[in-house]
C-alpha cells in the first residue's frame, strides 16, 4: 500500500515537471565568463539583450535601400514579442540623438530628423544623417566603422504584459520567421557562426558538440564581391605623421631593435649556433656596447630530409632571407653543416648576397669540427659588434613601422575588445603611411567575404581566396577539416566553430583597403593593410611575419598567452581584465575595460602609442621576461624524407 501511494505520488510530481527554456536555466553559472556576465548584466548592456545587425552585400549603409531595411527591421523588432518598446535602438530610433551646443545652448537632436520618413531619403538628407552619427559617437556601435551594416538593440524582459514567461527556444524560431526569413536576401545578410550537426532540442546548450561548419566537406561559399566595399584611406600629411626613435638602416628600412643574429641552414648546426651566442653573451662584451640588444641564436627543426625545391623548400629560403634582412637585426651570421639540402652557397646566390662586416657565413666542416666552428662564431660576432653598434637612434615617422597582427588563445571577449581596439590602433598607422600585416589563415576562414570587399582590386581579392582553397585542399589531404583550429582553450572561452572565432580575429585588420596578399615570408613591399599565408600557430605565423619584415608585432589574447619575439618586440593584449590581473607580469595593456565603458577608440589610440613607445625603445613585458629565444619556428610544409 505505501509502495502503491508513494508510485501515484511520484507519478503526480511527474506530471507537473515543464521544459524551463528561460535564460536563466540555460546558463552554466559557475563558469568565469558568467560570472562575469552577471556581475555587469544590469550597468553593461541590459540583462538580456537582443542585438540585430543589418548588414549590406555591396556598398555601404549610406543608401535609401540599406536605410529603408534598416527602418524595416527596427519596426519589426519593437512590436516582437517580450521586447520592451522603450529600449529599442537604431538609427531611426528618437533615444539615438546627438547633442549639440549653439549659440541659443543646449540641443538635442535626433539622428534621424522626426518629419523624415523612408520614403523621403534623398542623397542631402541621408549624408545629414551620417554626419549626426559621427558627431553623436555612434561609429563603431549603431553603425560599424567599415559602414557596411548598422545595428538594431533591445532590451527584453523575462516575463510579458500577461505574465507569461518568455520560452527562449521559441523566441529564437519567431526571430528566424519574423526578422532573418523577411529580411535577409541578396543584398543584406546575416553573419553564420555555425550549422546544426544535429536536431536540438528545446532548451539545449548549442556548442561544438551540435554545432559545426555545415556542408559534408566542411567548405562555405560565399559572395566575395571583391573590391566593391574599398574606402579610400584618409593619408595624413607628411607633416602631421606620428613619430618614433628607430635605427635607419642603409637599404632605407628602419628598425625598432638592434640585436645581432646567428642562424642556421639546417638543424645539424643548432647547437653550435647556441654555443655561440652563449658565449658572448656571457663573456659581458655586450657592456661595452649598450646600443646592441642582443646575440640571438634562431635555430629550427629543418633544413634537411626534405625537397631541393617546391613548398617547403621556398618557404625555408624566405624565412631564412627574410630574418637575415629584417631591419631589427644590426648584423648577422649564418652557419651549417655543409652537406644539407639547404645549401647556403645556393641562398647566396639566388638573392645576390655578398658577404660583408655585417654578414658572415660557415659550415662546420669547411671549418673543422664544432670547437674551431665555435671559435669562429665567436671571433666573427666580435668583429661585428663595433659596426652594429654603430648605429644610432633617429627620428623617423611612423611610415617606417610595419606591424605584425598577431591573436593567440583566444576567448568570447577577443572579438568585442581586443581584436576590434587593435584593428582601430591598425587604421591609424595606415593612415601615418605605416604597414600592417594580418596572418593565420585558418583564422579569418569564414570570414574572408569581409577582406575580399575591401580589397584594393579583384585581383589582390581573389590570390586571398587562392590561399583559402589551397587551405581547404591541405586539410582535406591530412585528413582534417578547417573546425579543427579552435582550442580546447578557444572553446571553453567561449568560442564555438572556426567561422566565429574568425568574425572576431579578423578585426585585429581594421578598416582600410586590403592592398596586398603575400605568400608566407614574402617580402613585404606594399603600403597599407596587407595579408599573409600563414598558419593559425602563433610561432610560426609570427616567424614568417618577421621574415616578411615586421619590425613590431602585438599579439592579442584572452586565455592568456606566453609569448615574446626576437628580433621584433611583442606588445600582449589582454582581452579581459580577469587574465590581465592574473598574468600582470606577461600583458601589456588591459583591453579588458572595454566592457566597462572605455571606447573601442580610446583603447586603439592607447595601443597606437604604446606601439610608438616601444618602437623607440621601451621594453615590453615579454623583453623583460626574456622571451624570444625559442620561438623562431618556420614553417614546415611537405614529407620530411
Amino acid at each position: 500500500g505505501v509502495l502503491a501511494l508513494l508510485t501515484v505520488g511520484m507519478g503526480w510530481f511527474a506530471s507537473q515537471l515543464r521544459m524551463d527554456a528561460g535564460f536563466e536555466k540555460q546558463l552554466p553559472i559557475g563558469h568565469e565568463y558568467v560570472r562575469t556576465f552577471n556581475d555587469y548584466r544590469n550597468d553593461l548592456l541590459g540583462a538580456n539583450r537582443l542585438i540585430i545587425a543589418v548588414k549590406v552585400r555591396k556598398g555601404n549603409i549610406w543608401s535609401p535601400a540599406a536605410l529603408q531595411r534598416l527602418y524595416d527591421v527596427t519596426q519589426a523588432v519593437t512590436f516582437m514579442p517580450y521586447v520592451e518598446r522603450a529600449s529599442v535602438q537604431s538609427l531611426w530610433t528618437p533615444n539615438a540623438f546627438v547633442n549639440e551646443i549653439t549659440e541659443e545652448g543646449f540641443r538635442a537632436d535626433p539622428l534621424v530628423p522626426g518629419d523624415v520618413t523612408p520614403d523621403r531619403l534623398d542623397e542631402p538628407t541621408i549624408q545629414a544623417i551620417a554626419r549626426s552619427t559621427a558627431q553623436g559617437g555612434f561609429v563603431g556601435t549603431l553603425d560599424s566603422r567599415d559602414q557596411s551594416s548598422a545595428m538594431v538593440t533591445a532590451d527584453l524582459s523575462e516575463v510579458d504584459a500577461q505574465g507569461r514567461h518568455m520560452d527562449y527556444v521559441e523566441f529564437n524560431h519567431e526571430l528566424e520567421r519574423v526578422l532573418r526569413a523577411k529580411f535577409e536576401d541578396d543584398a543584406f545578410e546575416i553573419q553564420i557562426i555555425g550549422f546544426a550537426k544535429e536536431p536540438i532540442a528545446p532548451g539545449d546548450w548549442v556548442h561544438e558538440h551540435n554545432c559545426g561548419m555545415g556542408g559534408p566537406d566542411g567548405t562555405l561559399v560565399h559572395d566575395y564581391a571583391f573590391a566593391e566595399g574599398a574606402i579610400p584611406v584618409d593619408f595624413l600629411p607628411q607633416a602631421q605623421r606620428a613619430t618614433f626613435e628607430g635605427y635607419r638602416r642603409a637599404n632605407g628600412s628602419v628598425g625598432t631593435r638592434n640585436y645581432i643574429g646567428i642562424l642556421t641552414s639546417v638543424n645539424c648546426s643548432a647547437t653550435v649556433a647556441k654555443f655561440v651566442a652563449e658565449a658572448i653573451n656571457r663573456s659581458g662584451i655586450l657592456d661595452d656596447y649598450p646600443e646592441i640588444d642582443g646575440v640571438v641564436p634562431f635555430v629550427h627543426g629543418t633544413g634537411c630530409g626534405m625537397e631541393s625545391r617546391g613548398e617547403g623548400f621556398d618557404i625555408l629560403k624566405r624565412t631564412q632571407w627574410g630574418y637575415t634582412s629584417n631591419p631589427n637585426l644590426g648584423a648577422a651570421l649564418l652557419v651549417g653543416l655543409g652537406c644539407e639540402v639547404f645549401q647556403i652557397g645556393r641562398m647566396k646566390e639566388l638573392y645576390g648576397i655578398e658577404e660583408s662586416q655585417t654578414f658572415q657565413t660557415m659550415t662546420i666542416q669547411e671549418r673543422g669540427g664544432t670547437k674551431k666552428m665555435i671559435e669562429w662564431g665567436v671571433e666573427k660576432v666580435r668583429e661585428m659588434l663595433p659596426t652594429a653598434a654603430a648605429a644610432r637612434r633617429e627620428t623617423v615617422d611612423a611610415s617606417h613601422l610595419t606591424l605584425a597582427l598577431q591573436c593567440g588563445g583566444s576567448d568570447g571577449y577577443s572579438g568585442i575588445t581586443a581584436n576590434p581596439a587593435l584593428g582601430y590602433a591598425a587604421d591609424i598607422l595606415v593612415r601615418n603611411g605605416g604597414t600592417a600585416i594580418l596572418s593565420e589563415t585558418p583564422e579569418i576562414y569564414g570570414a574572408e567575404h569581409l577582406l575580399t570587399r575591401r580589397a584594393a582590386s579583384r585581383a589582390v581579392g581573389e590570390k586571398l581566396i587562392q590561399r583559402i582553397h589551397w587551405w581547404e585542399d591541405y586539410t582535406r589531404r591530412n585528413h582534417g577539416e578547417m573546425n579543427n583550429n579552435p582550442s580546447p582553450g578557444n572553446k571553453l572561452g567561449g568560442l564555438t566553430t572556426i567561422l566565429e572565432k574568425s568574425l572576431g580575429a579578423a578585426a585585429k585588420g581594421g578598416t582600410t583597403p586590403l592592398t596586398a596578399v603575400y605568400e608566407y615570408a614574402e617580402k613585404v613591399t606594399e603600403k597599407g593593410f596587407v595579408f599573409m599565408d600563414t598558419p593559425g600557430f602563433d610561432p610560426v605565423s609570427a616567424t614568417g611575419q618577421v621574415a616578411g619584415g615586421a619590425n613590431i608585432l602585438c599579439f592579442t589574447t584572452g586565455r592568456g598567452s606566453a609569448y615574446g619575439c626576437k628580433p621584433v618586440p611583442s606588445i600582449k593584449l589582454a582581452t579581459n581584465s580577469d587574465v590581465y590581473a592574473r598574468m600582470t607580469d606577461d600583458m601589456d595593456i588591459n583591453c579588458g575595460d572595454i566592457v566597462e565603458g572605455v571606447s573601442i577608440e580610446q583603447k586603439g589610440q592607447e595601443i597606437f602609442d604604446l606601439i610608438l613607445k616601444v618602437a623607440s625603445g621601451e621594453e615590453t613585458k615579454s623583453e623583460a621576461l626574456g622571451y624570444g629565444d625559442n620561438e623562431f619556428v618556420p614553417w614546415q610544409v611537405g614529407a620530411v624524407m
